[in-house]
């Protein structure tokens, strides 16, 4: 599986959603290179979990530097070269510091965002995924990464409103929004293969595959 038309593809959405595993799949078969979010190196994120007001700004902090610096990377290399496969969006950086901060400090945090910020390449397509958050919280469980188990059930309510609000809205590159609640691409290889089919297609504007059924977007 190698045939594709784009060269730089994001695949985002709420922690547990299963972006990274797909990321690295996707890269794998493009013969690609990865690009991710290295949340375990943030040595504020299990504060962060734990107490959310006690560390939320120095974790959001850490991953906007983190990202900034590499999308710069990725900008500055040939992108013309090997397929590039992200697992975020820099712009998600402004959603999860509107849901955790406060307004002092997202006030702050905006005008640090202005100085580092870079001009990130634009994606050929982002494949949004979905799931309620039943699934989101099961997912966690199951993987078992020991500093998101003190994950809150609001705060996934929150994220994936705030995912939902964000990308209902987006028009800066062609867009998938996935439906993966009764998916499992990461294990389930004709799941794979069928959801591969769908992000190899090319693209304009906004698409929805929904193998288990109704769009989980909210109506206009």
């Amino acid at each position: 599986m190698t045939a594709n038309s784009h060269r730089f593809i994001v695949i985002e959405g709420p922690i547990g959603v299963g972006k990274t595993s797909l990321a690295r799949l996707l890269a794998q078969s493009f013969g690609g290179q990865l690009v991710l979010e290295q949340a375990d190196q943030n040595p504020f994120l299990e504060r962060f979990y734990k107490n959310p007001r006690a560390a939320a700004f120095q974790a959001q902090l850490f991953f906007l530097f983190q990202r900034a610096r590499q999308l710069e990377e990725v900008r500055q290399e040939d992108l013309f070269g090997a397929v590039r496969v992200a697992d975020y969006l820099l712009e998600k950086d402004r959603l999860f510091a509107r849901v955790t901060l406060d307004d002092a400090e997202y006030a702050l945090y905006e005008r640090v965002y202005e100085r580092v910020v870079v001009d990130a390449p634009k994606p050929d397509l982002v494949v949004y995924l979905q799931a309620p958050v039943d699934v989101l919280m099961d997912r966690i469980a199951k993987r078992g990464i020991r500093y998101e188990q003190h994950i809150e059930r609001g705060y996934l309510e929150k994220l994936t409103q705030a995912y939902a609000r964000f990308f209902h809205g987006y028009d800066a590159s062609p867009l998938l929004i996935v439906n993966s609640a009764a998916i499992d691409p990461v294990t389930n290889d004709a799941d794979y293969r069928l959801l591969f089919a769908e992000i190899s297609k090319k693209r304009r504007g906004r698409h929805f595959f929904n193998p288990a059924g109704s769009s989980l977007l909210p109506t206009p």
